[in-house]
């Protein structure tokens, strides 16, 4: 797998707790940040597919937006 360097800046504070996990877990900063950017890209992923299916939804049961705010107020009642 081809791999590329990049420059990222953090500030202190943030890179503190980088390091911190990632000498608790053993594993290099590099391999926490690719971790996380992983799980980031993933779970935008998920939420897409969420929003599409619920959009998919919504039109085939000819729902609006304004139909969920008010099935929202109803069921708050």
């Amino acid at each position: 797998m081809k791999t590329s360097t990049i420059n990222v800046s953090f500030k202190d504070d943030l890179l503190t707790h980088i390091d911190r996990i990632a000498n608790e877990e053993a594993r290099s900063r590099s391999e926490l940040i690719r971790e996380a950017a992983r799980m980031y890209i993933e779970r935008k992923k998920r939420w897409k597919s969420i929003f599409a299916f619920g959009k998919q939804q919504a039109s085939k049961l000819g729902f609006k937006e304004s139909d969920v705010a008010k099935e929202i107020e109803r069921s708050r009642k």
